[in-house]
C-alpha cells in the first residue's frame, strides 16, 4: 500500500477538501464570487461555495469545497508523542502502589486569564469525561484542582505548599497565542523559584501538542483527544522511573 496520500472526499485520493472562513463581504452573489476567487488563489481547483451565512456588519461566513493536488508521504513523518503505555484507573492505582508506594500529589489549574475549566475538569474532577474518571477518583492521587483564572504565582505557591509531585496546566484560550505566553511565563517562574526540576510540569489544551510542550520547557503535553487515563499513566510511569 502506498505511503503517498491525498485528501479524501468521494473517492480515494480525489483531493477534495472542505474550507470554512469569514470575509468582510456581503452574503450575496458578489460575496460568494469573492470567496471562490480567494480559494482558487490559494492553489485549489474546482472551488464551490455551498453555504453562506450573514455574520452582520458587512461580514459573511462561507463553507466551500475544493480540490488540491497536494499530497503527503506518511512514511517520512516524525512526530514527538507521549510514548508511555496507557492504563485504566485500577491498573494505575495498582502500578503506583507497587512501584512508588505512596500517594502522588497533583496540583492543577487554568492559569492567568483563562476561565475555561472544561479541560482541567475532564482530567481532574471525580466524574471525569467520556467514561473515564478524573484523578480525584484514583486512590493513588491527591488531586488538587484550583480552578480557573489562577495566577501562575498562586499555582506555584500551592505546589510548593503541598510538596506537589506534578503541576497540571490547562490552556483553552489561544487567541494571539496567549496560551504560549502564559505557559512560558509559568515555566520561567518555576525555574526562578527552583521548582522546575523538583516536579513534573504537564500542560494540555486544544492547541497543545507534546512537541510544543517540550519546546516550552514542560515534561509532557496532551492535546485534543487526551483523557485522564493518558495523563495518569504518564505521571505514574514517569515518576516511577525517576524514583528508580
Amino acid at each position: 500500500m502506498t505511503n503517498i496520500v491525498k485528501p479524501y472526499g468521494d473517492t480515494l485520493n480525489d483531493g477534495k477538501v472542505q474550507l470554512s472562513f469569514a470575509l468582510p463581504v456581503t452574503p450575496d452573489a458578489h460575496g460568494k464570487e469573492a470567496a471562490r476567487i480567494l480559494i482558487l488563489s490559494m492553489g485549489f481547483d474546482e472551488a464551490e461555495i455551498t453555504c453562506v451565512r450573514d455574520l452582520g456588519e458587512g461580514f459573511s461566513h462561507f463553507i466551500a469545497y475544493a480540490a488540491t493536488s497536494a499530497s503527503v508521504d506518511t512514511s517520512k513523518i516524525k512526530v514527538k508523542v507521549v510514548e508511555t503505555p496507557v492504563m485504566d484507573m485500577e491498573a494505575t492505582d495498582h502500578y503506583v502502589a507497587e512501584h512508588i508506594g505512596r500517594t502522588i500529589t497533583v496540583v492543577g489549574a487554568c492559569i492567568e486569564s483563562d476561565a475555561h475549566t472544561v479541560g482541567i475538569d475532564a482530567i481532574m474532577n471525580m466524574k471525569g469525561y467520556n467514561h473515564r474518571y478524573g484523578l480525584e477518583r484514583y486512590q493513588c492521587f491527591n488531586a488538587i484542582n484550583m480552578g480557573a483564572q489562577v495566577p501562575s504565582e498562586e499555582l506555584l505557591a500551592k505546589a510548593r505548599e503541598v510538596k506537589a509531585d506534578v503541576v497540571l496546566v490547562s490552556q483553552v484560550v489561544t487567541q494571539k497565542n496567549i496560551h504560549i505566553q502564559n505557559l512560558t511565563r509559568l515555566i520561567e517562574l518555576a525555574e526562578a523559584e527552583g521548582l522546575r526540576h523538583k516536579m513534573l510540569f504537564v500542560c494540555g489544551g486544544p492547541r497543545i501538542s507534546h512537541e510544543l510542550a517540550i519546546e516550552l520547557g514542560y515534561d509532557a503535553g496532551f492535546g485534543t483527544g487526551s483523557y485522564s487515563t493518558d495523563v495518569a499513566s504518564y505521571i505514574a510511569i514517569t515518576l516511577s522511573k525517576k524514583q528508580a
